[in-house]
């Protein structure tokens, strides 16, 4: 397995999507997201694009992602800048965790 395999699939894992449902999302086989994952097949720059999006990755990350599969990054410093804090869904959540801290508190 190289890199980009272990690296999908750790973000795979951390987004909670099983094999099939990123395949949904990501629009190919389930079958080739496996062989991805164990470095069966090599992804081209399209899919690794289709599979950030799909996990909704921070674009420093698709960065990474690029990099580990052979390609230049796509995003540059000024798109990273850029990008919004509701981007990424931990961030999206933040507020949520926290109000429902408080609620809990409260009683």
């Amino acid at each position: 397995m190289n890199d980009f395999s272990t690296t999908l699939r750790t973000w795979r894992a951390t987004r909670r999507y099983s094999q099939l449902d990123l395949a949904m999302e990501a629009e190919i086989s389930a079958r080739h997201l496996s062989f991805l994952e164990t470095g069966r097949a090599r992804p081209s720059r399209e899919m690794v694009v289709r599979l950030g999006e799909a996990l909704e990755l921070p674009l420093d990350a698709r960065n990474q992602m690029l990099t580990l599969a052979g390609f230049a990054v796509r995003y540059t410093g000024a798109e990273l800048g850029r990008q919004s804090d509701g981007a990424h869904p931990a961030r999206r959540l933040a507020p949520v965790a926290a109000s429902h801290a408080l609620s809990r508190d409260s009683t």
